[in-house]
């Protein structure tokens, strides 16, 4: 059950939400693309495209969940703060960004 009174009046978790929100969209948007073009230089490329975008469902997926589990913790005073996702999401960008440049160099030199 949702409370009745906002304790956040700033809205902190609403905002922290959004951003992994749209996180999650731009990583299976780019997960799309990738894939896209990965397509036309070798169909096991694909791949990691479609991972990306498994992983940017997972991400909106787990958001939704975890948006929910932040209200108790906001009620008691604790931060919400998730480390271990951070590294995680930041890890996989790299190493997704990585390989969509890898691909375009690839590409552009075909």
């Amino acid at each position: 059950m949702r409370p009745d009174t906002v304790f956040d009046p700033m809205m902190q978790h609403e905002r922290t939400a959004l951003a992994w929100e749209r996180t999650a969209i731009a990583s299976m948007v780019s997960g799309t693309l990738l894939a896209r073009r990965a397509a036309d230089l070798h169909v096991s490329l694909a791949a990691l495209g479609v991972l990306q975008v498994v992983l940017g469902a997972a991400l909106l997926i787990w958001t939704g969940l975890r948006y929910e589990q932040l209200h108790a913790p906001l009620r008691r005073g604790e931060s919400p703060v998730h480390p271990a996702a951070v590294r995680l999401i930041g890890t996989t960008t790299v190493v997704f960004c990585g390989a969509a440049m890898v691909i375009a160099i690839a590409s552009a030199l075909a």
